[in-house]
């Protein structure tokens, strides 16, 4: 999908958030000629720090109890950048706030019946809920589309800090709790099938590592927003 690897798109975001989101890396310049290495690319300042993958370096020397503080500030984090100024930061006219939750519900729904090569009777019952279940749009944000730990760096000296966040070319305008239930989607716990903990994109089942339903709580608790309706947008 095109629009999901849109360079212009990330680069007017960046942009955009100097001044108002720190964890934003700086870009330096955005280059549309296709002649120079094929398509259209950016340059962005270089960030330094650490990017966590499925397994834990041995050498980090983490501990449950610094585990949970890294999930803590990771879902901190994700509270802040929802918490952004679109009018201060010019992004009130990025993306389409209205009606968003249900162009998700459809859009993915649509992207499995192109996809499929067989029937999956649970996808299509889910397809179903989704559909019967659909909540009203909640106040519009920032939101990112891809917040997991392999999107944010750490700070090698304390990894419990975030010195940036990256990949943001799927970023637009709207509802923040889809936001959440996309990096709750992300999220492997300990007690999970280890089918499914095959499937991790980062430690989020190391020792001390918080819950699905923990990481809500926390976001409610920093956002204030209405998380009880959380299983449809995990969903």
């Amino acid at each position: 999908v095109a629009s999901g690897h849109d360079m212009q798109r990330e680069h007017r975001v960046l942009q955009a958030l100097q001044g108002s989101y720190p964890n934003a890396p700086r870009p330096l310049l955005l280059c549309e000629d296709p002649s120079v290495i094929g398509a259209t690319f950016y340059v962005m300042e270089r960030r330094r720090g650490i990017i966590l993958r499925k397994t834990l370096p041995r050498s980090l020397g983490v501990d449950a109890p610094m585990m949970r503080r890294m999930c803590e500030s990771l879902i901190d984090e994700l509270a802040a950048l929802h918490a952004v100024d679109l009018q201060a930061a010019g992004l009130q006219d990025f993306g389409r706030p209205q009606g968003y939750v249900g162009r998700q519900v459809e859009g993915w729904i649509g992207r499995f019946d192109k996809a499929k090569t067989s029937d999956v009777p649970d996808i299509d019952r889910l397809g179903a809920w989704l559909r019967e279940r659909m909540p009203a749009d909640g106040e519009p944000t920032l939101v990112h589309n891809d917040f997991k730990f392999d999107n944010v760096m750490l700070d090698p000296a304390d990894l419990t800090r975030i010195v940036a966040v990256l990949d943001w070319e799927l970023c637009t305008v709207g509802d923040p709790l889809m936001d959440l239930g996309t990096t709750l989607g992300y999220w492997v716990q300990a007690d999970d099938d280890p089918r499914w903990q095959a499937m991790a994109f980062g430690p989020t089942h190391a020792p001390g590592a918080m819950t699905r339903h923990e990481l809500a709580q926390r976001y409610a608790e920093r956002t204030g927003r209405d998380v009880s309706n959380m299983l449809y947008y995990y969903c």
